[in-house]
């Protein structure tokens, strides 16, 4: 199964970029790595952008990215094909795209839990979101066999745990890596005078306490209750940061009477400087994978206050680096209270998130990935 030089690694994936989602960052990553480490890599995807000067044979799989139900089934064919002909080395396939037999698949999401929800609250979105789910079971089914990989690379023990219950067969074949954090780039301290302009482009007033909400998919993550919450905790001004419905939720900001509390910045690229300036982070998803923007948080020394969802319940021990709560408004608010009255609290939650962010660093998870990949070489050859 193993073809060409020691070492090699294939990698496909729908598309790969440092600047798009938090799985095709962590990807980069991954790749940016490996390269870094000797290995060479191939990747075969829709579209690959990395960093200047990191040199991979990039194998475009041309075809639409949108709408999902054309673009889906297109790349799985298209880029079975490719696989076929393009394979060098251990290939781990991120999710089920592909039909060939692959060496490790990334599993970043289990179908099954049939968590999405739609961004627009409209009866034809709705049933586009509704098939758009049937087609990536139906997918993952056909994918995820014990014949299709050795190894299941799960992003969290969370997801390890849903893939192991509704596909058994595939229980020792499952394991987890954790995403990795660039513990670099999010660090207390480094991002200051960038978070002093972002705060006179907000217009906040010195002094004020802000929490920080970052992420799309807001119905999911939480973000009415959030809002809610602000209404009972007085002296707190709430970043919003990510694409959503915005005109629904300034709305309910409005008829909660926090409407001037509020900041809407949109998608943005520059998400440290949001971190930066806030004093706390807030999520009440009620469902993730891994929550990437929340190790981030605590990676640049925000106490956390979020629900208990995959990732997070990993990083968060409750009342020593953070909140974990229930999504309800009521107590969001106590916990924003709390931390709002008590400086030293925030300061001590805050230095305890950053440390165990640590341990989930960039770094670890791309020696984890090579380990893994030198054992699934050995095993093909031997």
């Amino acid at each position: 199964m193993i073809a060409g030089a020691p070492g090699e690694v294939t990698i496909v994936a729908h598309d790969i970029g440092s600047v798009r989602g938090g799985m095709e960052r962590q990807l980069s990553e991954l790749i940016v790595g490996l390269v870094a480490l000797g290995h060479p890599v191939t990747v075969i995807a829709r579209t690959c952008e990395l960093p200047p000067g990191v040199q991979v044979d990039f194998h475009r799989v041309r075809g639409p990215g949108r709408p999902f139900l054309i673009a889906y089934p297109w790349f799985l064919l298209a880029g079975s094909l490719a696989v076929r002909r393009r394979r060098r080395g251990v290939v781990q396939a991120t999710g089920a795209i592909v039909l060939n037999r692959v060496d490790s698949v990334a599993v970043h999401y289990c179908q099954q839990v049939g968590t999405a929800t739609p961004s627009r609250d409209t009866l034809l979105f709705r049933a586009h979101i509704a098939m758009t789910g049937a087609l990536k079971r139906i997918g993952e089914r056909l994918s995820f066999r014990a014949g299709h990989a050795r190894a299941f690379v799960c992003v969290s023990e969370g997801v390890a745990e849903e893939i192991r219950e509704h596909y058994p067969q595939l229980a020792d074949r499952v394991v987890t890596i954790y995403n990795g954090v660039d513990t670099d780039s999010f660090a207390p301290g480094l991002h200051e005078q960038s978070a002093r302009a972002l705060r006179r482009e907000l217009a906040i007033e010195d002094g004020s306490l802000i929490a920080a909400f970052v992420g799309s998919e807001w119905e999911r993550k939480g973000l009415a209750e959030v809002l809610r919450a602000l209404a009972m905790a007085p002296g707190w001004v709430l970043m919003v940061a990510g694409a959503g419905d915005r005109d629904r939720y300034e709305e309910l900001a409005r008829t909660l009477g926090v409407g001037e509390s509020v900041r809407w910045l949109g998608a943005t690229g520059n998400v440290e400087r949001v971190y930066a300036l806030a004093d706390a982070f807030v999520m009440a998803s009620s469902y993730e994978t891994f929550s990437l923007v929340t190790f981030e948080a605590a990676a640049s020394g925000l106490p956390v206050v979020a629900t208990a969802v995959n990732g997070v319940r990993e990083l968060i021990v409750d009342g020593q680096n953070g909140f974990l709560v229930t999504a309800d408004a009521d107590v969001i608010a106590e916990r924003l209270r709390r931390l709002a009255g008590d400086p030293q609290l925030r300061s001590r939650l805050g230095e305890a998130a950053r440390q165990a962010a640590l341990g989930f660093s960039r770094t670890r998870m791309i020696e984890e990935h090579e380990a893994l990949f030198e054992w699934l070489a050995t095993a093909a050859r031997g």
